[in-house]
């Protein structure tokens, strides 16, 4: 794709719990080498594929409070009972060198970063799965086997889904390649100053059915 984009945007991407968000994050910073990710502080257990510093910072409940109480995070919030966070400083630093700094968070932590005086464009994307079923698929597919769990994410997804309209663009994730070009699009577009639409009818449509 040939499509310029500018440097030094925040772009944040939200999603459901299994949604697709992180797979996409990891698919824009591969084929971008001026999309860099950052990585979230996290008081939660690793999964088995993770990896310490590419996945995540996996720390214990008082580092992670030691570093809230001296205003270390862009934005903190409590996920299923664990603590994520994004460190202001690696965030700025790699701003600051002209790369463009992806966020996987939720919108607790968006909510949180939109109240920060920025310098810096910020473009906030929301990602909707395309059925219940395919959620239920993901998350099966991951380390989650108890069933009282599922049920937890599941239950939190419905009220996720109602914080779409809180973003700049949404897209459903019905195939990761056609989404991840979607997104792209998205992103040139506002990094230039060009107008981002998406058919707010069919997003409304689909998050209804989502969280019905």
């Amino acid at each position: 794709m040939s499509t310029i984009i500018p440097k030094g945007m925040m772009i944040i991407l939200s999603s459901p719990s299994g949604a697709g968000k992180t797979t996409l994050v990891k698919l824009l910073s591969s084929k971008n080498n001026n999309f860099k990710i950052s990585i979230s502080y996290t008081t939660r257990i690793p999964r088995h594929n993770e990896i310490e510093g590419n996945d995540y910072f996996f720390v214990e409940k008082k580092k992670f409070q030691n570093l809230v109480e001296n205003n270390c995070f862009f934005e903190y919030a409590k996920v299923f009972n664990n603590f994520y966070g994004t460190l202001k400083e690696p965030v700025i630093k790699e701003l600051s060198k002209g790369n463009n700094v992806l966020f996987d968070i939720d919108w607790q932590g968006t909510k949180q970063i939109k109240k920060h005086n920025l310098n810096y464009k910020l473009f906030t994307i929301f990602i909707l799965p395309p059925s219940i079923d395919a959620i239920k698929e993901r998350l099966a597919k991951r380390e989650i086997k108890d069933k009282p769990i599922i049920n937890e994410r599941m239950s939190q997804f419905k009220n996720d889904v109602l914080h779409w309209e809180e973003y700049d663009y949404v897209v459903i994730n019905n195939d990761l390649e056609n989404c991840y070009e979607e997104i792209f699009r998205a992103i040139s577009l506002k990094g230039n100053n060009k107008k981002v639409d998406f058919d707010k009818n069919i997003i409304r449509k689909k998050a209804e059915e989502l969280s019905s």
